[in-house]
């Protein structure tokens, strides 16, 4: 897995944006205002933070050493992957699009309508 890759399949989500709003680094990868992914794209090792369903976050981490509870974030809602290839990148994938879906599951109804729609 690459920044350049990880980067893309973030922005491929639709009304994601980009955003650092800590500086130079990290990439703060939002819909509708709501964070959905946090990566330091610059640093080695690759590591990325996802918004995750509690207990899906607690197999994860039992599964994987290189999951763990977020890193800087809510640890029950959250986990940070090293992506070191001992993650399948399709799982980080799907992982990224269970944490967008997660947040636009969250935001009002007004603007899930939006979502998608340039709104």
């Amino acid at each position: 897995m690459t920044a350049d890759a990880l980067r893309r399949r973030c922005l491929e989500r639709p009304d994601a944006t980009e955003e650092f709003p800590f500086g130079e680094q990290p990439s703060v990868f939002k819909v509708g205002g709501k964070m959905f992914a946090l990566s330091a794209l610059e640093s080695r090792p690759l590591r990325v933070s996802f918004k995750c369903e509690p207990d899906l976050a607690e197999g994860l981490c039992a599964t994987y050493p290189a999951v763990q509870p977020g890193y800087h974030l809510n640890k029950r809602h959250w986990v940070t992957i090293t992506l070191d290839g001992s993650v399948a990148d399709e799982t980080v994938f799907e992982l990224l699009e269970d944490s967008y879906d997660l947040v636009v599951a969250g935001l009002p109804a007004r603007q899930r309508a939006l979502i998608g729609r340039g709104g």
